[in-house]
């Protein structure tokens, strides 16, 4: 019964959710302990890590403004050090709203170089007909890469990769190398399909892409957190590879045989995956379908 609460709660908060607005008087940030120094927040929005030791705090995503006091409160029961840095997966706002805050407390906010050009400026994201504002100054990265970048603390390296767009343009993985710990951000959601954003140059073949680098890098006993969904793990990523890799193919065979998004929609396409990916199933058709329907 645990599982399938906790398995339930990670549903509420899906990418296909993230035009609804929590309740944040509601929401429990909860930490789980992974390996070493390395844990999981919960909450709403992306998940987030944070890795302590004796160096510093790093923290990886920050989700939403309003819960920044129960994140750092979930961190203080853990460490009583402050946070130093904060890397965020990419800059969408359930995973970069806390960054003027944890800035305004200390922080060095991190990301790529695509996650502070698109939070300079205003954006539409098309698929969920959302405009978000132009961040305030205090939420921008302040340090930036473009390939990747390396952390050595605590013991650790703690290595931060860009991979072609997948999720958005701005996309990163996080490693925690010598815990066998990795942060995928939303290009890995292991309890549904996932959201190719293209509005910010997301693409079905670099999320494929992204899993199939992960999976290269990883061992059966890794722990991988998703941007959304439970702790999952290599064999988790596999089966979400493989799906993917499944649906794509399907959709450019129905394309070919010239079936709109509605008659797609009103198919069995995704029946085997249905109970096993129950999130956003009309929403990844209708990207799919657009995106590959382009070419």
């Amino acid at each position: 019964m645990k599982r399938l609460t906790a398995f339930a709660f990670a549903l509420a908060f899906l990418p296909g959710t993230l035009n609804a607005q929590p309740n944040f008087d509601t929401i429990q940030v909860r930490a789980r302990h992974l390996a070493g120094g390395v844990h999981m927040l919960t909450g709403a929005g992306g998940n987030i890590g944070v890795v302590v030791g004796d160096d510093v705090v790093f923290v990886v995503d920050d989700q939403y403004a309003p819960l920044t006091p129960k994140v750092l409160a979930a961190i203080r029961a853990i460490t009583p050090q402050p946070v130093r840095f904060v890397l965020n997966t990419h800059w969408h706002f359930d995973h970069t709203g806390g960054n003027e805050n944890m800035g305004k407390a200390g922080a060095v906010l991190v990301a790529h170089d695509n996650v502070r050009r698109r939070m300079s400026t205003d954006q539409f994201i098309e698929a969920l007909n959302r405009k978000e504002p132009a961040a305030p100054r205090g939420a921008l990265p302040v340090v930036t890469f473009t390939d990747g970048v390396s952390f050595h603390l605590n013991g650790d390296s703690v290595v931060a990769t860009h991979v072609p767009p997948a999720h958005t343009d701005g996309d990163a993985i996080v490693q925690f190398t010598k815990t066998n710990v990795v942060h995928m951000g939303d290009v890995f959601v292991s309890a549904g399909f996932p959201f190719v954003d293209r509005s910010s140059g997301g693409s079905i073949n670099g999320i494929i892409g992204a899993a199939e680098k992960v999976l290269g890098m990883t061992n059966a006993e890794t722990k991988i957190i998703p941007g959304h969904g439970p702790l999952a793990d290599r064999a988790r990523l596999q089966a979400y590879r493989d799906m993917l890799v499944t649906m794509r193919d399907r959709m450019r065979r129905e394309i070919a045989q010239g079936r709109t998004i509605e008659q797609v929609l009103a198919s069995t396409i995704t029946a085997e995956y249905d109970k096993e990916w129950p999130g956003g199933r009309e929403r990844f058709l209708r990207i799919l379908h657009q995106e590959l329907s382009a070419r």
